[in-house]
């Protein structure tokens, strides 16, 4: 993206296909559970937004670990051009328009990676928690958060199956998360960005995974101890 882009083609905006993913996600699942229980409750609502999110995230860090050399160069592109332009790297990524063939690379998907690092170096350096925890959650998180919307929609297991493997699968985001924070801080890299970016892009956007995988843990205790998914609705 340091340079026009004039493969020939249809086009769409990189939020636009993103949200898009989340969409049809979400609707796959409210769709499938409302055909099935004509019924959805907003526990169930939050979860399916929540784990369709992280579908489309464990595919972002999958490209982390692919395309992490990319990633490398593409943070240093990202701070020069900031310096140059003014313009914030994730803004400009996220409005830009790439070819629908694109959509698919992991290539692409590198400068999430590349624009987020602008606020925690970590992601562009392979030695850190930060990088390595995110990577493990793309390569083993994917299936089990899959099979645990399948079967929150559907209930194609006992609910204590369920909530068993919800309770491993949310406790995890949890801790996975709060590490992170802490290994965050613990290297002082709070204060190398203003307050602002600080609660926006490093407390905000991690926030998702520790606050909906406590609801997990909540609706995984339930499943167990209830021994049905009467806690869904």
């Amino acid at each position: 993206m340091n340079q026009p882009d004039t493969t020939k083609g249809p086009k769409i905006r990189v939020l636009s296909f993103t949200l898009l993913c989340i969409f049809v996600l979400i609707g796959i699942g409210l769709g499938t559970r409302y055909y099935l229980k004509q019924d959805l409750s907003i526990i169930y609502v939050i979860l399916s937004v929540f784990f369709s999110t992280n579908i489309l995230i464990c595919w972002w860090e999958v490209c982390l670990f692919v395309q992490r050399t990319l990633i490398e160069h593409r943070t240093t592109y990202w701070r020069e051009r900031r310096c140059e332009t003014g313009k914030l790297p994730h803004i400009e990524f996220f409005t830009a328009k790439i070819p629908i063939k694109r959509a698919f690379s992991s290539k692409t998907w590198a400068d999430i990676w590349a624009t987020y690092a602008q606020y925690d170096p970590s992601f562009a350096d392979r030695r850190t928690y930060g990088f390595n925890v995110d990577i493990a959650n793309g390569f083993f998180t994917l299936l089990p958060t899959i099979f645990l919307y399948a079967t929150l929609t559907a209930y194609i297991v006992p609910a204590y199956v369920a909530g068993i493997v919800g309770l491993m699968l949310c406790w995890q985001w949890t801790y996975m998360t709060s590490v992170y924070w802490i290994s965050f801080f613990v290297a002082k890299r709070h204060l190398n960005i203003p307050k602002r970016d600080l609660y926006l892009y490093i407390l905000g956007t991690n926030a998702p995974w520790l606050l909906f995988p406590l609801l997990g843990l909540f609706v995984s205790i339930r499943l167990i101890v209830d021994g049905n998914y009467s806690i869904l609705g």
